[in-house]
């Protein structure tokens, strides 16, 4: 690979406590592959590797902002050093399209670090490793650094390596090992010219883990031993450094370290805190509280509290379990220098990168409709800058977010206080994909149903979230019908609007369709706005509140009722007062009223008409029109039944004049009159009527009636005979399910009775009257109490 000059603001490095700090800029490594390797000043450049890092004091791993950080400590096995303060080592870096680093591009980085203030004891906790260096002025050579001596510096320090050795205290015991044989086992020894120093890997054999102040602290216990004809010397090169200390909170984090550590300090009576500092990444924080850090500390702990988002860490959103949250990030460290009889000074220096648990953050949806401009304004957050939306799902119609915006929808972003966002979504109310339902009386609830699809972190890990937005708003105008009449018929104008979309025109409890206008002889005509309906006079359904000679007050309703819930909102009423000179009206509590014309040549006196008994006589008449008032039970009236209909009938007669005790009639001028009258009542309407309480929407029907002249029907005289007649209970009115029979059946006295009384005698001259009917406590039908359900008739 060649050689070439570094992108500009690729690399950045500083020289912090000694250790070298080196950056790589993400953006640049952007789609691409980067190895570094350590020039060897003997042997050439060396590639890093775990294994490397961790026995030479190098540490490979990302800042919370994704940059590469390599981080070397200035004794690390390839730096070269100057008298123990000034120190420099140059990296390769390796810069490749393809991971097999084919074609890579390598640039050469040189780092320099200045370092003086040597403490007695310094210890380095790393992310991989653990350092103790101790000052010692063994072996001394020369205190001349001329070429001389720095050529033959190499053989001395190898021929003082090998007499190095180390003794392990572990739980398992003593363990003296040569510094060639040490390394093997992954540790590090060495010497410079004023210095020992002993680099080990956590978590190795010859470690041991303790708490200290409710700390786990992972420990090597060392001897660093020398041997030289009558000199021995021994150091001591024991480290301990925490492995947790870490705790959470839903809103901070805290990094906990024990301010006293038993191994370091054999003479605690004597230990003296001198100096505490913290820092973010390679910068050291003055004044902590500016940042709303907390660095507290007593006899027993060192404690950092930091607000979970705070600056200097990195809040990164993620998935768990098809939940979405954040995860807190940050790269601390700290230094504590304190004092002890048995050391002059002693810096400990921590480095700590911590990441908080997965954070659920359920994403809120806010309603910030605007009902007078007929508008879903929909807020969806709060999120982090690395949040995107990429597709939104309107009912159930998925589309892309240039979709949508070609549709009409109005997307867009919008900041959040605490540095983070939300989506706006902005839908008309009349967007055919909002669902519209008709409520309450004039109101139309309004449902937006939306699925958010959001891109999450640099993963891209797809997130669904689904909301439902509603809005109910007055926008609906009841109709109001307009009622008018002429001489025969009576007229309603409804406005057609909304009809059969939020409601339904019913005739009592029957929707009033093409088929019930044709069948019971309304008219029906349409315009752009209106229906207009036309009812004859005598028609079905109309209603008679007053009837008097020649003078009908009719009344027509039809009730407007909801679609879904036949919730009857307004009832429609045309009322008018006709002349009238001949009807008949059967009313449906059985009272029949008749304004007979008599067309006769010459003229009868009317007021010698009657009905079959001769005791009823007109209530009112004139030369040309009697009137008559009368119920089916009474005044000869007959009953029979054909088909569905109960027939009642009776007739009007005319009394002619007679000679005083003569038993034939005499020869007169009065003509020969008679006029059969009929009402036609649908059967089992009769029979529910007296079940309910009168009710204006449920009113029953009148009944129908006809006037024949001349009528030869005849009337059969009936002999009273034994009949086979059958009676059940049916469950409702419908009379499709009936109660078994010789069953209790419990009914609170305001409950209606559905009653079937069936004629099965077969003879056609054979008809039922329901004349006395009654229910009882026992078998016995004259047993009291006794409930009348009909008395004669």
């Amino acid at each position: 690979s060649a050689l070439y000059v570094l992108p500009p603001g690729f690399v950045e490095s500083s020289c912090r406590s000694r250790i070298f700090w080196m950056k790589l800029n993400k953006l640049v490594l952007q789609g691409k592959f980067f190895q570094l390797e350590i020039h060897d000043p003997y042997a050439g450049p060396v590639l890093l590797d775990e294994k490397l890092a961790s026995r030479c004091g190098y540490v490979l791993s990302e800042d919370v902002w994704g940059n590469p950080i390599f981080r070397a400590s200035v004794l690390g096995c390839h730096v070269a050093s100057e008298a123990d303060e000034l120190f420099s080592l140059t990296v390769n870096i390796k810069v490749s399209s393809f991971s097999s680093m084919r074609a890579a591009v390598t640039y050469t980085y040189p780092m320099y670090c200045s370092y003086s203030s040597w403490a007695s004891r310094e210890i380095v906790c790393e992310e991989n490793y653990m350092e103790v260096s101790v000052k010692t002025d063994v072996p001394s050579v020369s205190n001349d650094y001329t070429v001389a001596w720095m050529s033959a510096l190499p053989e001395t320090q190898n021929i003082a390596y090998q007499l190095w050795q180390l003794m392990f205290v572990s739980p398992s015991g003593r363990k003296t090992i040569m510094v060639s044989d040490a390394a093997k086992l992954g540790y590090s020894f060495n010497n410079t010219l004023s210095r020992v120093y002993l680099r080990t890997p956590y978590h190795s054999n010859e470690s041991d883990i303790s708490m200290v102040s409710g700390v786990n602290m992972n420990m090597v216990t060392s001897t660093s031993m020398y041997r030289q004809r009558w000199l021995l010397l021994l150091i001591d090169t024991t480290v301990s450094c925490p492995v947790d200390g870490i705790s959470f909170t839903n809103t901070t984090l805290t990094w906990t370290v024990p301010s006293v550590i038993p191994t370091l300090v054999v003479q605690e009576s004597t230990f003296l805190s001198k100096n505490i500092v913290m820092g973010i990444n390679d910068q050291v924080i003055i004044n902590p509280e500016e940042k709303n850090y907390l660095l507290e500390y007593n006899k027993t702990h060192i404690r950092i509290t930091i607000p979970i988002g705070a600056e200097g860490g990195k809040l990164k959103s993620s998935i768990s379990g098809g939940v979405y949250g954040v995860i807190y990030s940050i790269d601390l460290f700290l230094e504590h220098t304190w004092t002890d009889a048995d050391w002059q000074a002693t810096k400990y220096t921590v480095i700590k990168s911590i990441t908080t648990p997965f954070m659920p953050q359920i994403p809120t949806v806010i309603n910030n409709t605007l009902p007078e401009e007929r508008l879903f304004n929909v807020a969806f957050g709060h999120f982090l800058p690395d949040v995107s939306l990429v597709a939104i799902t309107i009912g159930n119609v998925p589309f892309s977010l240039r979709e949508a915006q070609h549709h009409g929808f109005k997307i867009y972003e919008t900041p959040f206080s605490n540095r983070t966002k939300g989506f706006i979504l902005e839908v008309s109310f009349d967007d055919p994909y909002v669902l519209k339902e008709y409520v309450n009386r004039n109101e139309t609830k309004y449902t937006l149903l939306v699925n958010y699809t959001i891109s999450v972190g640099l993963e891209m890990t797809l997130y669904y979230h689904s909301a439902e937005v509603e809005c109910v708003i007055a926008d609906i105008e009841l109709p109001e019908a307009v009622g008018y009449c002429d001489e025969e018929n009576l007229y309603l104008a409804i406005p057609t609007f909304g009809l059969h979309q939020y409601w339904n025109l019913y005739l009592g409890n029957k929707l009033l369709n093409q088929h019930v206008v044709l069948t019971n002889g309304y008219l029906a005509a349409t315009n752009a706005t209106h229906l207009i309906l036309q009812i004859p006079l005598f028609a079905v359904g109309v209603i008679y509140e007053e009837v008097a000679f020649q003078k009908i007050k009719a009344r027509f309703d039809v009730a407007l009722r909801k679609v879904r819930t036949m919730e009857t909102l307004e009832m429609f009423s045309v009322s008018c007062s006709f002349n009238s000179s001949a009807f008949i009206i059967c009313h449906p509590d059985g009272t029949v009223m008749i304004s007979a014309q008599m067309k006769t040549a010459p003229a009868i006196d009317m007021s010698k008409t009657k009905l079959r008994d001769s005791s009823c006589k007109p209530r009112e008449y004139n030369e040309r029109h009697a009137f008559f008032k009368f119920h089916v039970t009474t005044c000869g009236t007959s009953v029979r039944f054909e088909g569905d209909h109960i027939i009642y009938e009776n007739e009007i007669s005319y009394e002619k004049d007679t000679l005083p005790g003569q038993s034939i009639p005499i020869i007169t001028r009065d003509p020969d009159y008679r006029l059969t009258v009929l009402c036609y009542y649908q059967a089992k309407e009769t029979l529910v009527l007296g079940a309910f309480t009168s009710d204006p929407s449920t009113s029953p029907p009148f009944g129908s009636g006809t006037m024949v002249p001349r009528s030869n029907i005849a009337v059969y005289r009936r002999t009273r005979e034994v009949l086979n007649v059958v009676s059940r209970v049916s469950k409702d009115e419908s009379f499709v399910e009936f109660y078994e029979h010789n069953m209790t059946i419990l009914k609170l006295p305001t409950e209606p009775v559905f009653l079937e009384v069936e004629l099965k005698d077969e003879s056609p001259n054979t008809e039922l009257y329901l004349e006395n009917c009654w229910v009882t406590g026992s078998l016995d039908f004259n047993s009291t109490p006794r409930w009348n359900i009909t008395v004669d008739g």
